[in-house]
């Protein structure tokens, strides 16, 4: 909400036309890949599920009607799900 809609709409853009099949493949230590349900920037179904599939040994959480920015209205939440994850 802090940036003008042209320039946030064109980087939008390119980044879903960026193929980031091989990086995410090249990823070596277990990531941790968090998204909300309700994403209304980036859809789940189109993002974090084929990430998962991409990274090896990859831990997935989708939490349901979280949305994009999961990690400001929610951060108990994921702010506790991070430390657990790091401390396994």
């Amino acid at each position: 909400m802090m940036g003008s809609p042209s320039p946030i709409t064109r980087a939008s853009r390119l980044f879903s036309k960026t193929d980031q099949t091989d990086d995410l493949k090249a990823i070596t230590v277990p990531p941790l890949v968090l998204q909300g349900d309700d994403d209304q920037v980036v859809l789940y179904k189109d993002a974090s599920l084929l990430q998962a599939k991409l990274l090896k040994h990859g831990t997935l959480k989708v939490y349901p009607v979280y949305p994009h920015g999961l990690m400001t209205t929610h951060a108990d939440v994921i702010n506790a799900e991070i430390l657990a994850f790091i401390r396994s």
